[in-house]
């Protein structure tokens, strides 16, 4: 009666026990990285009674977490790769949208500046058309500096984003460690719930560091980052820290601080978040602000260079239509030399707009790529009579002695737009005439007439010098009375910078005179020439138009865009297989909860009525001996 009684007794409990795992798992359904339980049974050893072994009931072994540590390393590693690439592509569609909508784009403002230069050429002496082009450069320049600015703006958000990440890292690696230390040495012993909530976190961490988590011995874990760097290592917790890029104060990066140590972190082995905003910064957001500012500069100075060869309505010679920066040159924050560098942009051709690190040796200068370290081609001394020249722009030691090791980054390009102005205000300060202009003698018997008339040479001194030609007959022609030259049909003459070409033949006598490009002209030469200038190849070795860089920069964004988005949406399939890969073994199942529930309802009532039977038969014996 006893034992019965016993039996009945271990199975209510077991039972009991058993329906508040069930209870415990539905009630964690929603909770995040929760791993169902599951009840493990066991028979009590049983009583030898001489005809054999009475069984005693049954036991709770053990209550289990089903956890497949092959599901939740996949999943660990799934999860810092997306959380990079949907940072990534987060951030580089903003980009993209920035470039191109119309409303915020370079393309409508470009398009509208170069339409009012080919208006004021078809009517180069109207008021209307000259303050026409001059409000489109304005807007031209304004659409540049704010599309630098909003590119500003997504770097102070990367930096932003670094800070509220590495405060997040360091709590959730606080946790980890002190999760780590009231697990134990022995992770087989220690609560479901707490092994559930170390992982919980550590996915947490993962997604914005990237890497993984190893377990030592016992079941503690450690946590790394995607470059190998501890964050956790048993209960002792590294600590992420932000620090300022020796180049550009403004500008955030990484270090650990373990063991009263810092370590800066290589940038390009982060993962998770932090890494899809450091990678953003430095292929996407880098690139775009460097290629905008090395089409403004370039659009600038070629203008700049085409203004500076007509002439305006006050019969002068024209100045810079638009001011331009000079390529910045930043001194590495650990450099004890007195060394100034200075650069400018010195040929457009090979102008990429590229980074570049100049290092002092102790001897020699040298230039490579500071993102590769692969060496860059440096050419002259570095004096004013001899600048370097590297990636189309000249450096000049300025000022100061170099220590070794001291390092310079160039930055041709960068930041550029966002300093691009209109020079003049003036709209009669449009140089849209031709310096010079062209006339024939009035007694010219020949068939010769002037059909072209151009500036090869702006600087030159004796430009604007008043020139007569004349033909001594059909080969032969003078210049202010120098000569004879030699003269064939369709032959070029040209003199103090400009260039002439006659159609036809020119007879004996014939005379012309070149002189300079009076007050109030309403010659469209030069603006004609200025109007054309952006279908001009003048980058890339002469291959590239302005044109052509403008489309290939909203086409390098858009792409690094689509890529990263494409890259986003196969890492969330993988991410969602290894998901349902650790829920079909962690996951709760409302359905097979219910049938648990059910099933040891009714074992539990049938182990009730074990008990109610063993009482019955206890107070029949009672009764018994009370008679």
């Amino acid at each position: 009666m006893s034992n019965l009684l016993a039996t009945g007794s271990s199975a209510l409990l077991a039972f009991q026990r058993a329906l508040s795992t069930v209870s415990h798992n539905v009630a964690n359904l929603n909770t995040p990285g929760y791993s169902r339980q599951r009840t493990e049974f066991a028979a009590r050893d049983g009583t030898y009674f001489g005809y054999g072994y009475q069984g005693n009931g049954v036991q709770i072994t053990d209550v289990r977490r089903m956890a497949d540590s092959l599901a939740t390393s996949r999943l660990l590693d799934s999860t810092g790769e997306l959380s990079r690439l949907q940072q990534l592509s987060v951030m580089s569609s903003r980009i993209d949208v920035l470039f191109s909508e119309t409303a915020t784009g370079i393309s409508a403002p470009w398009s509208g500046f170069f339409d009012s230069v080919s208006a004021l050429s078809s009517n180069a002496a109207g008021s209307a058309d000259r303050e026409s082009m001059l409000a489109q450069a304005n807007a031209l320049a304004t659409r540049f500096r704010q599309l630098d600015s909003h590119l500003d703006s997504l770097d102070g958000e990367v930096n932003q984003g670094l800070v509220a990440g590495v405060s997040e890292v360091n709590r959730l690696a606080t946790e980890i460690a002190q999760l780590n230390g009231r697990i134990g040495s022995n992770s087989a012993h220690a609560s479901g719930d707490l092994l559930d909530r170390r992982d919980y976190l550590v996915s947490q961490l993962v997604g914005f560091t990237g890497g993984n988590a190893i377990a030592q011995d016992g079941g503690q874990l450690n946590v790394f980052t995607a470059g190998g760097q501890p964050l956790v290592v048993g209960t002792a917790a590294s600590k992420l820290v932000t620090t300022t890029d020796p180049y550009r104060p403004d500008r955030l990066q990484l270090a650990l601080e373990t063991s009263g140590q810092r370590v800066n972190l290589d940038q390009r082995a982060m993962g998770g978040q932090m890494g899809g905003l450091l990678e953003f910064r430095s292929t996407v957001l880098d690139p775009a602000l460097a290629e905008l500012g090395r089409i403004a500069v370039s659009m600038a100075q070629t203008f700049n260079t085409g203004h500076k060869a007509g002439v305006d309505q006050y019969g002068q010679m024209g100045a810079d239509l638009f001011n331009i920066p000079a390529p910045r040159v930043a001194a590495h924050a650990g450099n004890s030399g007195s060394a100034v560098v200075q650069a400018s942009v010195a040929d457009l051709a090979s102008f990429t707009g590229g980074n570049v690190l100049l290092r002092y040796d102790g001897s020699a200068w040298q230039a490579s790529n500071p993102d590769t370290g692969a060496a860059i081609a440096l050419s002259g001394s570095g004096t004013a009579t001899d600048p370097w020249q590297v990636n189309g722009v000249s450096l000049v030691l300025a000022s100061g002695t170099p220590a070794t090791n001291d390092r310079f980054l160039l930055q041709p390009s960068a930041g550029a737009a966002g300093a691009i102005s209109v020079a003049i205000t003036d709209p009669a300060r449009i140089a849209a005439a031709t310096p010079v202009r062209s006339s024939a003698g009035l007694g010219n018997t020949g068939s010769g007439k002037l059909s072209g008339l151009a500036v090869n040479d702006a600087s030159n001194p004796s430009l604007r010098d008043s020139v007569d030609i004349e033909f001594l007959d059909a080969g032969q022609y003078t210049i202010d009375g120098a000569g004879p030259f030699a003269y064939s049909a369709g032959q070029s003459i040209s003199y103090n910078g400009w260039s002439i070409t006659l159609d036809a033949a020119p007879a004996a006598g014939d005379s012309f005179t070149i002189s300079a490009t009076g007050a109030n002209s309403s010659d469209n030469g030069n603006a004609l020439a200025l109007a054309a200038l952006d279908d001009a190849r003048i980058l890339n070795g002469g291959s590239l138009t302005l044109n052509g860089a403008i489309g290939g920069l909203t086409t390098m964004v858009g792409s690094a865009a689509r890529q990263a988005d494409y890259s986003a949406e196969a890492q969330q399939a993988i991410q969602d297989q290894a998901q349902a890969a650790r829920d079909s073994v962690s996951g709760v199942n409302l359905d097979e909860e219910a049938a648990d529930l059910m099933r040891l309802q009714q074992a539990y009532q049938a182990a009730a009525q074990i008990v109610s039977a063993a009482d019955n038969t206890f107070q029949t014996l009672l009764s018994a001996v009370r008679r």
